[in-house]
């Protein structure tokens, strides 16, 4: 008799062998070699916690000097910043991280942009451009002033 998970991950085998002998379907699909080096590139809670901090806390000093240069807003503690805009249009930019996962949550003009850690950048990376958080603040916030801003 299978328990639950066994007869999620076997199958009763079809033709060939003897009847009743089971395969597992469910290691073809998740190799145990793949889930290990993921596991492996993936930060810790801890070190993810205190990259965020850091990260967070220079990008809202940065953030805040420029909310003066440019009049937006910047408001939020650790755990989430958020840029408010009144001019040209009203808006609101979320960063946020996403400990499970370990990324930088970025909710900016209708889009979702999600950084993960680079160990050889020592930054938090968008992978599908390469920018870092702070390429992705500056033109996220470049385009929502309609001028050059360097974060």
């Amino acid at each position: 008799m299978l328990n639950p998970l066994e007869a999620t991950l076997t199958e009763r085998g079809e033709g060939g062998g003897y009847p009743g002998k089971r395969k597992h379907i469910g290691l073809r699909r998740f190799p145990t070699t793949t889930f290990f080096m993921y596991a492996k590139c993936m930060l810790d809670e801890k070190d993810f916690q205190r990259k965020a901090d850091s990260a967070f806390e220079d990008l809202k000093k940065r953030l805040l000097v420029l909310g003066d240069e440019h009049g937006f807003d910047v408001e939020g503690e650790a755990g989430k910043l958020e840029i408010l805009f009144e001019e040209p249009e009203e808006a609101k930019f979320v960063i946020s991280p996403n400990t499970p996962v370990r990324e930088i949550w970025i909710s900016a003009l209708s889009t979702s942009f999600k950084l993960g850690w680079n160990d050889s950048r020592n930054a938090f990376v968008l992978e599908k451009t390469g920018e870092d958080l702070y390429g992705v603040m500056s033109r996220v916030i470049s385009q929502q002033l309609g001028a050059e801003v360097k974060v």
